[in-house]
């Protein structure tokens, strides 16, 4: 979606069935999930079944017709249907081929399928979520899948440059695995630098307080001290000048050895004041602080409003579609949504008749063997 937003003429290659996140649901709007709605604009959709001799040949002359092939199978199933990166780049060699899969294609469990929730496990993001002594807890978005597809999409741009400079493509081995421990980030640091394993923090952070949530007499506050200056000014914000004399929570050093102090006084203190309180005297002593907002409030904010963060795309079988538009804002060439999530193989004609020069003929005896939908 997001090359889609970017300009690529994306098409989707669907089995008869349909992509399964069109029954991710409820909720749904004109019988498309939500779920499926989020994530698809900007793409042509076109049916094949690929267990056919007829829609393996389609699919691999629309791969010798384009820049990027994207594929997401378990390993050997491209290879089975005569659609592997080595078969394809002989006959188009500039093409940029990039499997993401659940492991990657090696090691001991390449031969598994991926699932976000499955991995959020395995990759120790649910051994750091939650609270101290509550169960592990996963992230509320799939969140592997969704760093997996960012880290692909600057994988396939580098290769798009590459392509530009040498004319020769190259095979992309993205692991949704690979994806979760690179963005364990400053925490996976933490224990190859300590050998300790990492506990949870609930809304804490390991490495820096006070820099959480607290609760206030209507709701909930975030709070992010980054350093000692703005330590100083937090403490005269809330009147609490006592604290920053303290020699026990001087530096941030100090405040993460003794957070099971200090923390427990900053909760008594938040829980005096409602939070627009805390927010206007906070941002007053430049103290970085937000409200912990519903989902309806974010996406309903001025902000989000202001940054054009919503957006409304005409369906021609729902009507109007509001989604999240893209955060990218290029100053010369931004980001545009030119087609709403498609109907399931509603460009499969269209497409190859554009792309692969099938006349109707053609397609109609394709369509009646079962090869295209």
């Amino acid at each position: 979606m997001m090359l889609g937003d970017l300009g690529a003429d994306v098409i989707k290659v669907e089995s008869p069935e349909g992509d399964d996140t069109r029954r991710w649901g409820p909720p749904y709007q004109g019988g498309e999930s939500a779920y499926y709605l989020c994530c698809n604009r900007n793409k042509r959709s076109v049916v094949l079944d690929l267990s056919t001799p007829d829609g393996q040949d389609i699919a691999r002359q629309l791969a010798l017709n384009s820049h990027v092939l994207v594929e997401n199978f378990k390993p050997g199933t491209m290879q089975k249907w005569g659609l592997s990166y080595e078969e394809l780049c002989r006959a188009n060699p500039g093409l940029v081929y990039c499997s993401i899969s659940g492991y990657g294609r090696t090691g001991p469990q390449a031969h598994l399928p991926g699932y976000d929730y499955v991995i959020q496990g395995e990759g120790g993001i649910m051994s750091i979520t939650g609270e101290p002594d509550g169960p592990p807890m996963k992230v509320g978005v799939a969140i592997v899948d969704l760093t997996a597809g960012m880290f692909a999409l600057s994988a396939i741009l580098a290769a798009l440059r590459v392509r530009e400079l040498t004319g020769q493509g190259q095979y992309i081995d993205m692991a949704l695995f690979d994806s979760h421990l690179a963005w364990l980030a400053n925490v996976g640091s933490n224990y190859l630098v300590s050998g300790e394993v990492p506990p949870r923090y609930g809304n804490g952070h390991p490495n820096i307080v006070p820099y959480q949530t607290f609760r206030t007499a209507d709701g909930w506050v975030v709070v992010a001290v980054g350093n000692d200056r703005q330590w100083s000014r937090f403490c005269e914000a809330i009147g609490r000048q006592d604290l920053y004399s303290d020699p026990r929570f001087a530096t941030n050093h100090d405040r993460v050895t003794n957070r099971h102090v200090l923390v427990p006084i900053l909760e008594q203190a938040f829980v005096s004041r409602s939070t627009q309180e805390w927010l206007s005297v906070l941002m007053a002593a430049g103290i970085p602080a937000g409200a912990v907002n519903t989902v309806d409030r974010a996406l309903e904010s001025e902000q989000a409003q202001a940054r054009g963060m919503v957006q409304t795309v005409p369906h021609p079988a729902i009507g109007p579609v509001r989604m999240v538009a893209s955060p990218l804002k290029l100053g010369r060439t931004p980001p545009s949504t030119r087609r709403h999530p498609p109907l399931l193989g509603e460009h499969t004609r269209e497409v190859l008749r554009e792309v692969l020069g099938l006349s109707d003929d053609r397609l109609t005896a394709l369509r009646e063997r079962g090869a295209i939908r």
